[in-house]
């Protein structure tokens, strides 16, 4: 039978006069439909996340259809046995994703970003000479996984990209740069950012790593590990054609995809620790936090 739930993820760039009054027409659109997650609304558009039964979903996919300055927005979908989210969140915030550049440096999207590769051609461009792939999301995120031979930035937050480009990327602008993110809105901006900044072939993955997984042709290949998604599922594969697993067991060191966080709660950082050793140990990420623990 199919799961009774859905999963969306989309995002729109486009002008919202009123963004307040938009995110509280979208409050009460699913509330009204009982859904679930997270949505971001600003001057610049709406990205969101959220779960809730199939017809929920559907009604809430025609709700936003309906209106005719959504008529590009794509909604990815996923089936759940049931909510990937425990509650509602809708904020606005002065930008969809946080690069935090000043206003003259600020991109728009829909004026400026990296030409799209559907997954099959993004998958040839990979096997290009002299092709550097550029992972736009975190850390924690790509340490999950990552395509092969990707370039992963050290970076915690979206908006550490400019200076580590800056600094790790000024010697390849001519090179051609493949950037990809989980569902593609991180790259509209950072790809466009890549263009301002005097780089001369960038591209990005049309859709995500999410549309990647799901393409029939490719099949998430050269997708190492899972993809990191921010709701209860925390990883999904990915590749069903060549999959493998890149993240270890802290304490252990063999592979392991469990994602959990460091239960001394100041800390909480994540860490990857399988079962076994969580009930030998503990779920600590250091010794320190070990002995805090132990002291509470």
């Amino acid at each position: 039978m199919p799961e009774p739930f859905h999963i969306l993820l989309y995002y729109l760039y486009r002008p919202i006069d009123n963004p307040s009054e938009f995110a509280a027409r979208q409050q009460a659109l699913c509330q009204d439909l009982g859904l679930h997650g997270r949505i971001i609304v600003a001057g610049e558009g709406i990205n969101g996340t959220v779960s809730g039964e199939s017809d929920a979903t559907d009604q809430y996919i025609k709700a936003m259809q309906a209106d005719s300055c959504n008529a590009e927005m794509v909604f990815k979908v996923d089936p759940a046995p049931g909510h990937a989210f425990k509650k509602l969140s809708v904020k606005v915030r002065p930008e969809l994703v946080t690069l935090q550049l000043a206003a003259e440096e600020d991109i728009d999207p829909t004026d400026l970003t990296g030409r799209r590769l559907l997954p099959a051609d993004f998958h040839a461009a990979m096997k290009e000479e002299g092709a550097l792939v550029l992972d736009g999301r975190n850390k924690y995120e790509s340490d999950l996984g990552h395509f092969k031979d990707a370039v992963c930035p050290d970076v915690e937050n979206f908006r550490d990209f400019p200076e580590w480009i800056r600094k790790n990327l000024s010697h390849a602008k001519e090179r051609p740069i493949l950037t990809y993110c989980t569902g593609g809105i991180r790259c509209e901006k950072l790809s466009g950012f890549l263009l301002q900044e005097g780089f001369k072939n960038v591209t990005q993955l049309d859709g995500g790593i999410v549309t990647y997984g799901k393409d029939p042709e490719v099949k998430g290949r050269d997708f190492q590990g899972q993809c990191y998604v921010f709701d209860s599922r925390i990883g999904v594969t990915v590749n069903s054609a060549n999959p493998s697993v890149v993240a270890t067991c802290r304490d252990c060191g063999q592979p392991s995809e469990r994602y959990v966080n460091c239960a001394w709660k100041p800390c909480n950082c994540r860490i990857f620790l399988c079962s076994s050793c969580e009930e030998e140990a503990g779920r600590s990420c250091s010794d320190q936090c070990g002995r805090l623990l132990a002291g509470q």
